[in-house]
């Protein structure tokens, strides 16, 4: 049996982080508009780093304590 890659890549595209967050690719891209959500852009993507998205599913947990 072949080892699963347990590499966290460099960063997620938008279909990635919106199927993490369990939301629409249009849900995500409001988040970054509105800042919520920092994010760059690869090669003319827009991608969001996966520590980031970490922080940020971490501070949502936080917010509601």
């Amino acid at each position: 049996m072949a080892a699963m890659n347990t590499t966290v890549p460099r960063y997620l595209f938008l279909d990635e982080v919106a199927e993490v967050l369990r939301r629409s690719v249009p849900a995500v891209r409001h988040l970054i508009v509105s800042g919520q959500l920092p994010a760059g852009k690869v090669g003319g993507r827009t991608v969001v780093k996966p520590d980031v998205l970490e922080s940020f599913i971490e501070a949502g947990f936080e917010q509601s304590e």
